[in-house]
């Protein structure tokens, strides 16, 4: 048994990719799925979808890389975090379409809870804010929208979890409802100090702690497969949230390692070691990884839109038709036009916090065509990145200007990473391996398989593809900072 299934089960996609012993892809398989917009600001998926990408791809990556079952020693899941699904036990069928982590509804029960000044001791305990990004407030509405949910609820009859608990559950049969630490941390019901679901947030939003997954370490035994999927019982031994996991694939295991994924979103994970650092400009407390027992934690800065801002070049401007022509048509923007993009299509992220919020754009002339509109896109990204790294540097002093490790699909666009560096003023690493979110669940299922050996020794084989410097100077990287301020302040204030 010389290979390691990882699922990666994203936002808009579904990927299965086949590693090695020595953890080097071999094969993959990704599959789309629909994405779900009954009002404005809810984002559901079915949750048919999320199962049947998942196992239609991990089949096909098997498939290609040419292996049989009995090759593979163990399968390790990562997941979309906040998504929240509620499903019979008997059954195993959903009570209603899976609420996505940008869905916004329940914005206006944070509000009222926040009036309530319950807040400060949710976040003290979970490291979260009141935010409908988080499961809890997502679970209340469920319960409380879906006819005889509450009942069945209290009878024990259902089950919450986020996509890994779902995946988990149909991966075994039935057999096993379970999530892990880092996919915990994210749910606003988990008590990230003490390590436990918290008995009072739950009260306080109605959510019986019968309805809750057991909590593990994030290399551990989450169950066997079905025999009938693969063709023989697959032990699923690792599973992490996907910015957890990519921290895990970037090796950033000492305290003061940074890393930022760029996916749909962008997040960034600061390791802060066993210091739970609560933040003063509304980052998150996170658990980074649990392993033997122990959490180590990080903060966290999130921005909802990152390469959700090149698919809205492409689905909804219509003004490119690949992701890949965005880097050409930056680079022939006019400079000195200094078009500036807010993408707050789903409300603003870290550290602002603003859910109502909406998208902006400054500094439109009648020249400003499609190649303006491009680098203000990816132009945002890098400014957004920025603003999470103030962030972290006011709140952990020993967050300093080192590198930053990057993966997620725009890492490949070299014009989006080299104004990432010049922006930030610090050197950008992407590695060899930008899979790092499949990777990392990957090792840890490796790790518990016994196939590969500690942290320490899974980080020496991280290696460099390219390090990005910055080049811009510094009169032009504070100019540019200060007008996306502006533009922000703006943005915030219709």
């Amino acid at each position: 048994m010389t290979h390691i299934l990882a699922i990666d089960q994203g936002t808009t996609s579904s990927r299965a990719i086949l590693f090695d012993a020595a953890l080097r892809p071999v094969a993959s398989a990704q599959e789309e799925f629909r994405q779900h917009y009954p009002h404005p600001g809810w984002v559901e998926h079915d949750p048919a979808d999320l199962w049947s990408t998942v196992a239609a791809t991990a089949r096909a990556a098997i498939e290609k890389a040419g292996i049989k079952a009995t090759d593979i020693a163990a399968i390790g899941i990562t997941n979309q975090r906040e998504t929240t699904l509620i499903w019979d036990r008997a059954t195993g069928q959903p009570i209603h379409p899976a609420i996505v982590w940008q869905d916004r509804r329940t914005a206006a029960t944070c509000t009222a809870l926040k009036a309530a000044g319950h807040e400060t001791s949710i976040t003290a305990k979970t490291g979260l804010l009141l935010d409908p990004y988080f499961s809890g407030t997502k679970v209340k509405w469920l319960l409380d929208h879906v006819e005889g949910a509450r009942a069945k609820a209290n009878r024990g009859e259902l089950a919450f979890g986020t996509v890994d608990s779902w995946l988990i559950w149909n991966l075994t049969g039935g057999k096993v409802h379970a999530t892990d630490a880092t996919n915990a941390s994210r749910t606003l019901l988990y008590n990230i100090a003490k390590g436990e679901w918290d008995v009072d947030i739950c009260g306080l939003l109605d959510v019986p702690l019968s309805l809750l997954p057991e909590v593990k370490d994030c290399a551990a035994p989450f169950g066997l497969t079905r025999p009938d999927l693969f063709g023989r019982e697959i032990p699923i031994l690792g599973v992490a949230g996907d910015q957890q996991a990519a921290t895990v694939g970037q090796a950033c295991f000492s305290p003061g390692m940074m890393k930022s994924t760029y996916g749909t979103g962008c997040f960034a994970l600061l390791n802060t070691g066993t210091d739970m650092v609560p933040s003063k400009n509304r980052l998150l407390t996170t658990i980074a990884y649990q392993l033997q027992g122990k959490p180590t934690y990080a903060l966290e800065g999130s921005i909802f839109i990152a390469g959700a801002v090149v698919q809205w070049l492409r689905d909804g401007l219509k003004i490119i038709r690949e992701a890949k022509e965005t880097q050409p048509l930056a680079a022939q923007a006019e400079e000195a036009q200094g078009v500036i993009l807010v993408p707050a299509f789903t409300g603003l992220g870290a550290p602002y916090w603003r859910p109502e919020c909406r998208g902006a754009i400054y500094g439109l002339t009648r020249n400003s065509g499609p190649a303006e509109f491009a680098r203000a896109a990816l132009e945002s990204v890098g400014y957004q990145t920025r603003d999470l790294l103030e962030a972290m540097r006011a709140d952990w002093g020993a967050a300093a200007d080192g590198v930053l490790r990057v993966d997620g699909g725009m890492t490949a666009s070299d014009w989006t990473m080299q104004f990432l560096s010049d922006i930030i003023g610090a050197p950008v690493d992407r590695p060899k391996v930008t899979e790092t979110t499949a990777l990392g669940a990957a090792y840890l299922a490796a790790m518990q398989a016994g196939v590969a050996g500690g942290p320490e020794e899974f980080a020496k084989s991280w290696a460099l593809d390219r390090r990005f410097t910055p080049a811009m100077d510094a009169a032009t990287r504070d100019a540019k900072y200060a007008r996306w301020g502006k533009a922000i302040a703006a943005t915030m204030s219709v």
